[in-house]
């Protein structure tokens, strides 16, 4: 089993920054990607932003040029800087990582961190 624990949501104010890490603990074998998701209230969740093995990264077309992801191999850390946050970047933010023991993929996912931007 992997667990994931989020950290580095809060309130900022639009224009502001703020980063979110996740660390992944437990049986870990191979993680093939980490990735942002977010889900604002009465919508459905996005991907925000992906960094898959091989140094790979894909984002939303709504935070490209304004959301960085990184990912420290050697802690199993992933983290999401987010610059120029804007009032529609209110949500919670979840962690998901895909791993494998060798076959297939299991997809574990962090409780959520909440990031609200105000006006």
């Amino acid at each position: 089993q992997v667990q994931l624990v989020e950290t580095g949501g809060g309130l900022v104010q639009a224009g502001g920054s703020l980063r979110l890490s996740c660390a992944a603990s437990g049986t870990i074998f191979k993680i093939y990607a980490m990735n942002w998701h977010r889900q604002a209230p009465g919508k459905q969740r996005e991907l925000v932003a992906g960094s898959a093995s091989g140094g790979i990264t894909t984002y939303a077309d709504s935070v490209k040029g304004r959301f960085t992801i990184s990912r420290d191999n050697a802690k199993n850390t992933v983290y999401l800087q987010m610059n120029s946050l804007k009032p529609e970047d209110t949500a919670v933010y979840y962690c998901n990582v895909v791993h494998t023991y060798g076959v297939g993929y299991t997809n574990y996912w962090g409780q959520g961190t909440q990031v609200t931007v105000s006006s």
